[in-house]
């Protein structure tokens, strides 16, 4: 069970983002340690590819970045599409907001940083926090 919290996408980009305010809280809270899955990988790439313009040298980068800060991901498998389609069903959530989740329970987390989710929502021992509404 991890006692650090779960880093949405929204927050591994913005903490390599330039000219955005949420940019300073962002880098606080993946300096300060995290949980984040291969899906947050694979959206932070997409994300940083298609909408910042940034070279694969500067993500493959960021990656390192990353991984150093937060080490290993929560693997994708089949045990974890299982769960985030049960909560995708119960809570009316799409299936990659089912997947955020049920990584974010596999790995322990008590907390969720996003500003995709509603703030302050509990998911069994999960809480949501918009950190840049706070």
């Amino acid at each position: 069970m991890s006692v650090k919290p779960f880093l949405d996408t929204n927050v591994i980009v913005y903490a390599f983002s330039s000219d955005d305010r949420r940019s300073e809280k962002a880098e606080a809270l993946l300096q300060a340690g995290g949980v984040i899955s291969v899906q947050v990988l694979n959206e932070f790439v997409s994300v940083c590819r298609r909408k910042l313009g940034r070279t694969w040298n500067e993500v493959v980068d960021a990656l390192g970045v990353v991984n150093v800060l937060l080490g290993p991901p929560e693997p994708l498998t089949m045990e974890l599409h299982e769960a985030a389609i049960g909560l995708a069903r119960r809570l009316r959530f799409s299936i990659y907001d089912g997947l955020i989740v049920a990584a974010a329970q596999r790995a322990g987390c008590p907390i969720l940083y996003s500003e995709d989710f509603r703030h302050g929502q509990v998911i069994e021992q999960l809480t949501i926090r918009n950190p840049f509404a706070e």
